[in-house]
Order: structure tokens, then C-alpha cells, then sequence
């Protein structure tokens, strides 16, 4: 169970949503335009926006970090705009 803090945002995904996009990418072995594609249909189906250009360069930072669901926590949660 997550607890936060008065300070803290809760989570705007869930760790298994991650982990089954984690496995995803990981099995469909795209570029990280075509990855930066997939992240931005990800949030835009969840109720964000996002630009073209920043999901591209947010993929290319999650596949630096070999796609912990974590890293992808962390970039997707920087990444998202509420609409």
C-alpha cells in the first residue's frame, strides 16, 4: 500500500499498467521515435497531453535506464499533462 504525504502526489499510474507496458515495449522492439510514439498514445489515452517531441526524448531516458518500471514511474509522472 502507497502512502503519501500531504506534499506528495499519489501515483497517476499504477504499477501493473507500467509493467504491462514495460513488457510491450520490451517484446515489440521499437526505435525510440516509434517508443516515444507508444508513450504518447499511453498518456493520451489515460487523459494526458503530452508533445511528440518530449515523449521521444523521455523514451529515449527510460531506455537508458533499461525500462524499470520505476524509471518509467518517475519519467511518465514528469511527463504528463493533465487536461
Amino acid at each position: 500500500m502507497t502512502t503519501t504525504t500531504p506534499t506528495e502526489e499519489p501515483e497517476r499510474f499504477s504499477e501493473a499498467d507500467l509493467a504491462g507496458l514495460r513488457e510491450d515495449l520490451m517484446r515489440t522492439h521499437l526505435d525510440s521515435w516509434q517508443v516515444g510514439d507508444v508513450i504518447a498514445s499511453y498518456l493520451s489515452m489515460r487523459g494526458y497531453g503530452v508533445s511528440s517531441h518530449a515523449a521521444r526524448t523521455t523514451a529515449a531516458r527510460i531506455e537508458s535506464a533499461g525500462y524499470t518500471v520505476k524509471s518509467m514511474q518517475e519519467e511518465l509522472e514528469k511527463l504528463a499533462l493533465v487536461m
